[in-house]
């Protein structure tokens, strides 16, 4: 232990951490930049964190301050000790509506406080996209802004006092009139009048720099609003008095439709005359898909309120009469207005990527110009892009003239990093000149800093360098960010990386086969980090659950890229760090939809997995789950299915024998059936033959040994579809597709055995993917029949159709035969919509519950069984989340209790609040059995409801 881990320990009553896991997790924010720590602090309180100051200013170690990590610029970042305010120091300390203000730690998420005000009729009127994950502290430190920043202003517009600790240890407490002011600081500003009066630009977004002109004794001398924005380099805030603003009782969302965002920038300014909440511009590079919005090349995002949804609406509609538009939409009900926005906030993530494909990154995130002169900007913008053969799509707050963007820098290679900091210059120059800020939004932090003096010249730049010193004499706080910053062009986190791809299992298609592309993918947004879901999202169970970012589909990203860079995670695939953090990932997949940039966190572990126990002993758990398609076949062939269940109703033995495989003790073993659903299927009476569409009925291992109730009802209500039913065949060769009985000389002759068809999933979560692929091939092999025909293939268990779907083509990337198995695979609603269209279901007229399954959700779309759900008479949204047994994880020994948190996140509390008579829907048997064993419900799938009625 060194010698500064230890004083800290024995100073603070919080955690102390200087392994390896908890400095890889704070090397990086959501910037291009990347810094080791020494070691991070998470204070319990000020007191805490005046030790920590005390003794790393012993020490001369630095001291950075962060919240929730998504500063983009850079500032989030450093060489010495790290705060991490999110674990203790979150709370609201208290609300006083009559006063409209809060008293917050600077730990404390946005969303808590807005959670908190809105009973009240109140909200803080600054809310970055990151409102779900972004801390009042990080706000303060960068001055936030927000969409809303037309209505109701920055950060520093809402900031009432500020509890602050200099890293001399002096507790001020800033205010307005020169109150808290460190000792010097007045006689500082008193000497430069002239220049503060005439040396800052006048214009909404001017977030760079430091805001000395607040202090000027017309502004009423503000220290609060002046310590807003110096991104953790003056002083550690410890506790705000924030100001809260009356929320509007409606809302009306005008969606204005424009040919380009050209026509939409030079429109933005105009609309605010009419005192709008919103003017956020977006262009349709950066959507996904244009339904739901108004005709046009790009948009304005027009938010107004009032007291009545008919005032809002009113207010919405002046606004597209006063807009010259392509096309217009207004929306007024609350769940369309959040499906709107979210495309809008997802932009942060999705202009990660090009239309192509390839990669974009900051740097040039947040310039702001005044809002008149947003149209020419963007102009020059476009033209300085295709100078330097740059591509970019800008979006952002166009009614303030802040642009964020993100561009597709070269910054793996020398050539790319000069360009990238060729352009940087330039583009500080054409900021500079249309009279704008070099950031709007996010700080200077590393990524502007260097370039302040283009902006204010060398002697404001010069007059910041003297206030630092006023705060922070020993250039303690934050060093290099601001003040004598570091180049704009080094310690760039992709310099660490391996140059050559890295020998991996999967194809990786969306990353070019590269390892390190895909893991670069996180760029730290930390969507992930929410503690709420919304609507159906999925995404990070395991975090929310443990409120860890080990946990969180960011910190195992930033694992995995200290394990490529192989400087402060030296073990590579060996890595106990890695494996540790990944062990609680569920493989829900629900990263793969809903993280703005799709990182697939189920597929990196997997990959891991394989190569951190390649040539070793794996857990038990490996062996008992990921071999369960085996040993489920050993039991059905040996017919010995009602032994294991009686042996399993026996504690003792039962007891034994999970220890023995790994299973957590809480668990029950579930039971085998009697009858599997394949020799249900040889043993059936058929009746005559349907007209219908052939469809091939994929028996995966859960329906056909566990849960084979699924699969008669499944074969039930398809036939009663008017659809012909086949299982794929067990022989290989040229046998009857689906007859899976075939005993014919000629077809005796022309096949030999082949087993079951399994889509590999049970062997890919465990990372076996060795055996997982060869299981595919025999699979392919036996399939080869059915991919001779136009036959679809319908999947019960949505984790199986999801491995079908996505694991197959990438572990099987050079077997075109994967991808056209893959094409065929569909859900059983989609199955019905696309091949029974006519069909009309049974109605039920009931109420619904449950969960979608969490790789349905990500992966194969629930559209389809939304409205076969509808038609059925099947009312009421199922949840989000995940169910948290999710296959083998919540099974495995150790993972108990998270499982158990997972489900109460979101399903348990569904089904207990549940109307009487409510049908508790389950389409994954892991979700089924999650809802038995800890809430004693059974769940049902679909098929099985609608078959019911079918009597």
């Amino acid at each position: 232990m060194t010698d500064l881990e230890a004083a800290l320990r024995r100073a603070v009553r919080g955690e102390v951490g200087f392994d390896t896991t908890s400095r890889a997790l704070t090397t990086m924010d959501a910037s291009n930049y990347r810094r080791v720590p020494l070691g991070v602090v998470a204070p319990r309180d000020a007191d805490d964190v005046a030790a920590v100051l005390e003794v790393c200013r012993e020490r001369g170690v630095p001291v950075v301050a962060r919240g929730g990590g998504t500063s983009i610029a850079g500032q989030a970042t450093g060489t010495g000790v790290v705060l991490d305010f999110t674990r203790h120091m979150n709370r609201l300390v208290g609300i006083d509506p009559e006063a409209r203000t809060a008293v917050v730690q600077p730990g404390l998420v946005l969303d808590r406080l807005q959670d908190a005000a809105a009973p009240h009729g109140l909200r803080f009127g600054p809310d970055p996209s990151t409102h779900g994950r972004c801390t009042l502290g990080g706000m303060i430190g960068n001055n936030s802004c927000g969409s809303h920043s037309v209505a109701w202003g920055t950060t520093a517009d809402s900031v009432r006092e500020l509890s602050v600790l200099t890293a001399r240890g002096r507790r001020l407490r800033l205010g307005r009139e020169w109150s808290g002011a460190p000792e010097g600081l007045r006689e500082l500003v008193d000497g430069e009048l002239a220049r503060l009066r005439t040396g800052f630009p006048d214009l909404p977004r001017r977030i760079s720099g430091y805001a000395l002109d607040a202090l000027l004794p017309e502004k009423g001398a503000d220290v609060a609003r002046s310590f807003c924005g110096s991104e953790g380099t003056l002083g550690v805030l410890t506790e705000a008095v924030v100001r809260l603003v009356e929320s509007p009782r409606a809302r009306a969302l005008a969606v204005l439709g424009y040919t380009d965002e050209a026509g939409a920038a030079e429109a933005a300014a105009g609309l605010l005359p009419l005192g709008p909440l919103t003017v956020e511009g977006m262009a349709v590079d950066l959507v996904p898909s244009t339904e739901g919005l108004p005709r046009g090349g790009a948009w304005l995002f027009v938010e107004t309120g009032g007291d009545t949804e008919a005032e809002a609406r009113a207010r919405a509609e002046a606004v597209v009469r006063a807009a010259d538009v392509v096309d217009a939409l207004v929306v007024t009900d609350p769940g369309g207005q959040r499906t709107l926005w979210r495309i809008r906030e997802d932009a942060s993530g999705t202009a990660t990527r090009m239309p192509d494909g390839s990669e974009a990154w900051p740097g040039w995130e947040d310039c702001a110009v005044p809002p008149a002169r947003l149209g020419g900007y963007l102009r020059d913008f476009r033209r300085l892009l295709t100078a330097h053969e740059l591509r970019g799509t800008p979006y952002g707050h166009f009614g303030d003239g802040c642009i964020h963007v993100r561009i597709d820098f070269d910054l793996l290679s020398e050539a790319g990093v000069a360009r990238f900091r060729r352009f940087s210059e330039e583009l500080a120059d054409v900021v500079v000149a249309h009279g704008g800020s070099l950031s709007g939004e996010h700080g200077d932090g590393q990524a502007r800093a260097e370039l302040l003096p283009r902006m204010y010249g060398p002697e404001t730049v010069a007059l910041f360098e003297r206030a630092k010193a006023v705060w922070d004499p020993d250039d303690l706080l934050n060093p290099g960010m601001l003040v004598r910053p570091a180049p704009l062009d080094a310690n760039l986190r992709f310099s660490v990386l391996p140059r050559e791809p890295v020998d991996v299992e999967f194809g990786y298609p969306s990353d070019g086969g590269d390892f390190s592309a895909a893991v670069r993918r996180c760029v730290g947004v930390a969507k992930c980090r929410t503690t709420s879901v919304s609507g159906a999202g999925v995404m990070c169970p395991s975090f929310r659950a443990t409120g860890d970012e080990a946990h969180s589909t960011r910190g195992r990203a930033r694992l995995l890229h200290e394990m490529l860079a192989g400087e402060l995670v030296t073990d590579g695939w060996r890595s106990t760090e890695v494996r540790d953090a990944l062990d609680l990932c569920l493989s829900c997949k629900g990263c793969r939809s809903d993280c703005p940039v799709e990182v697939d966190m189920a597929t990196y572990k997997a990959e891991f997995l394989h190569h951190h126990y390649e040539g070793r002993r794996r857990p038990a758990a490996h062996y008992a789950m990921g071999w369960l398609p085996v040993w489920l076949r050993w039991a059905a062939r040996a017919r010995v299915a009602p032994v294991v269940n009686a042996l399993a109703s026996v504690r003792p033995l039962a007891a034994v024998a999970k220890r023995l495989g790994g299973i957590a003790g809480e668990r029950e073993v579930p039971r085998l059936a009697g009858e599997t659903f394949s020799r249900w299927w040889r043993g059936r009476r058929r009746g005559p033959a349907g007209a219908g569409d052939l469809v091939v009925l994929w028996p995966d291992t859960f329906t056909e040994h566990l849960s084979p109730s699924v699969g008669r009802a499944a074969v039930r209500v398809l036939e009663a579809a008017g659809l012909r039913v086949a299982l794929p065949p067990t022989l290989r060769g040229r046998v009857v597709v689906g007859d899976g009985t075939s005993r014919s000389a000629l077809a005796l002759l022309t096949a030999r055995r082949g087993g079951r068809v399994c889509c590999g999933l049970t062997y890919v979560s465990t990372g076996q993917l060795d055996r997982a692929r060869a299981v595919m091939r025999r699979t392919l092999d036996l399939m080869a029949p059915v991919l001779e025909t136009s036959a679809p293939v319908v999947v019960l268990e949505p984790s199986c159709a999801a491995a079908l779907r996505t694991d197959l083509p990438e572990l099987l990337h050079d077997d075109p035969r994967a991808a056209r198995l893959a094409a065929r695979v569909l859900t059983f609603a989609e199955a019905l919509e696309r091949h029974a269209p006519d069909w009309t279901p049974p109605q039920v007229n009931l109420p619904a519950v449950g969960q979608t399954h969490c790789h349905q959700h990500a992966v194969l779309g629930d559209a389809a069984d939304r409205r076969l759900r509808e038609s059925a008479g099947l009312t009421g949204e199922l949840s989000g989340g995940c169910c948290g047994l999710a296959g083998n994880f919540g099974f495995e020994d150790g993972h108990y209790e998270v499982s158990a948190a997972c489900a109460e996140d979101q399903l348990l509390p569904a089904v207990r609040e549940a109307p009487d008579g409510a049908v508790v829907l389950a389409d994954g048997f892991s979700c089924r059995t999650q809802l038995e064993q800890l809430a004693g419900v059974r769940g049902r799938h679909l098929a099985e409801v609608l078959a019911e009625r079918l009597e």
